[in-house]
């Protein structure tokens, strides 16, 4: 997961709310990457758009 910090632009946080189990990285100001991270993976892979 550290790896997935760099770049800084990457922004990668913990959702809150009913996406909570889920990570985002973004690919710009209205789409993210989101995933649940389990046992040094990603999962439930999905693109959304944020906004």
């Amino acid at each position: 997961m550290a790896d997935l910090r760099i770049p800084p632009s990457n922004r990668l946080e913990k959702l809150a709310g009913k996406l909570s189990r889920f990570y985002s990285i973004r690919i710009n100001k209205q789409w993210r990457i989101i995933f649940i991270w389990k046992n040094g993976n990603a999962s439930e892979v999905q693109i959304i758009d944020y906004h």
